[in-house]
């Protein structure tokens, strides 16, 4: 299993905090029918993407992406100490395995520049925060967060109406802090970094295309959760908070990036995680390298 790859003059490493089991896929895929997993069952199972009782495996992880000038990270994942009852595995979590995967991997909490969510989802932004002496404080105290601005502006006002418990603890103290750069879609950073927008899954969620001039690496944050997604775009999870426009924006990103050398860095498909995107019957796939 490789946790680090090179693309163009960038380098990516992965930084897992959990792959696990989730949900039954018939559960988190309302489309999903027996036809299509039993003609998909044997090959999801030899990618360790779904289990003997056909509950899916995840992983959960972020991705560090060092550039001739700086370090990213793209999606700080659970966190510690974070109030998620819906989600016993990361209600109160207490443990270090992130933090070490992280020294693992070669950095410290110091060394990253720059933190970029694709959304605002509970387990991308979790890190994005950590616990000292009962407030939130941002755990990379050195970086820059980015928000994309219709994202942000979403839950904002959703958390005006019922309080947001991630906005309120992974995403407003680096507000506060004055760590966070509320940005449009045509960001950039230097010539490394560029959003491409992938609204569905929530109305302001966006992918990163990491490389210079060309898109060496494209980080497809919860555009899809799992290798079946490849094989029918239009299969939408239950947590899309618009399916029909998350189905549109899945093909479009499968189209624009099948056959290309683009490396495609998924953030919850089970371990490698990577790989490119190549055309299968009538859908496509995501071709370990």
């Amino acid at each position: 299993m490789s946790l680090r790859f090179s693309a163009g003059d960038i380098t990516i490493h992965r930084i897992i905090e959990q792959e696990t089991t989730f949900l039954p896929a018939f559960d988190m895929l309302p489309g999903l029918t027996e036809d299509m997993l039993a003609e998909n069952r044997a090959w999801m199972k030899q990618a360790n993407a779904i289990d003997d009782s056909d509950t899916l495996i995840l992983c959960f992880q972020s991705y560090i992406v060092t550039t001739p000038h700086h370090t990213i990270l793209i999606d700080s994942c659970i966190g510690n100490d974070k109030p998620r009852p819906n989600r016993p595995k990361w209600n109160m979590k207490t443990d270090d395995t992130y933090l070490r995967a992280l020294n693992a991997a070669g950095f410290s909490v110091g060394d990253i520049d720059v933190v970029m969510c694709t959304h605002l989802h509970v387990d991308h932004v979790g890190w994005n925060t950590r616990l000292d002496n009962g407030r939130w404080v941002p755990t990379f105290p050195k970086a820059r967060y980015v928000f994309g601005k219709h994202e942000f502006d979403y839950w904002a006002e959703q958390n005006a109406k019922t309080e947001v418990p991630p906005y309120l603890d992974s995403v407003l103290p680096i507000v506060e802090a004055d760590r966070a750069d509320i940005v449009r879609d045509d960001f950039a950073i230097g010539d490394h970094a560029r959003i491409l927008p992938t609204p569905g899954h929530t109305p302001g969620h966006v992918a990163f295309v990491l490389g210079r001039g060309k898109d060496d690496a494209v980080f497809s944050g919860d555009l899809m959760h799992t290798p079946l997604q490849t094989r029918y775009p239009d299969l939408s999870p239950k947590f899309d908070i618009d399916p029909k426009q998350a189905a549109t924006t899945r093909r479009r990103f499968l189209e624009r990036y099948c056959d290309t050398d683009t490396l495609c860095c998924t953030a919850h498909f089970p371990s490698p995680s990577t790989g490119k995107i190549r055309r299968k019957g009538n859908g496509f796939s995501c071709e370990a390298i």
